[in-house]
């Protein structure tokens, strides 16, 4: 596990569109399916990182609050499912059923859409306005894998709660830290 930052998108750029399968349902989703009309959050995730495990309990939180407030909410996986068999689609759909998410979990097998919102590490979240225009990137809360922190998704909510509340989403935001995205090599 290589400890890495956020790439931090520029604020303002449109969310690059999608379709993936959800690893729940199985079905192929996009962007424009699972899109809200408030505001959409965006997460890269992975089953096996520890900073996700971490907080996997107040991410639920999150999106089941927001979620009622007509927030969109959805979870990609990018990882190299060959390299990281934990990461794959089957395992994936027993770690949502098994932290009852909300949200789908899509996977992102050829690892393009990872590449199109510029995503480094799990966890790594993005907040969207109604024209799908990046309002937050950035981390959930400081809480971290034994740091004493806990966890409040105090950064999310902000972000959300300007948004929702027609307000602008603070300038000073902190990148998330966490594992690297798994690339493909290619040999």
């Amino acid at each position: 596990m290589a400890l890495t930052e956020s790439n931090m998108l520029p604020l303002g750029t449109k969310a690059p569109d999608f379709t993936l399968q959800d690893t729940v349902t199985n079905e192929l989703l996009s962007l424009d399916d699972l899109k809200s009309e408030k505001a959409t959050v965006i997460m890269f995730i992975c089953n096996h990182c520890p900073y996700v495990i971490h907080i996997n309990s107040e991410i639920v939180k999150i999106a089941n609050e927001y979620i009622e407030k007509r927030v969109s909410f959805m979870a990609i996986s990018s990882n190299d499912a060959d390299r990281y068999p934990d990461d794959a689609p089957d395992k994936m759909s027993e770690v949502a059923e098994q932290e009852s998410y909300p949200f789908p979990y899509l996977y992102d097998p050829t690892q393009q859409v990872a590449k199109a919102y510029d995503a480094a590490c799990t966890p790594d979240f993005y907040v969207f306005d109604a024209h799908l225009k990046l309002v937050y990137r950035g981390r959930l809360d400081n809480s971290r894998p034994k740091s004493e922190q806990p966890l409040t998704g105090a950064d999310l909510r902000a972000a959300l709660d300007a948004v929702l509340n027609g307000n602008t989403v603070a300038e000073k935001q902190y990148p998330s830290i966490g594992c690297n995205i798994k690339w493909k090599v290619n040999l």
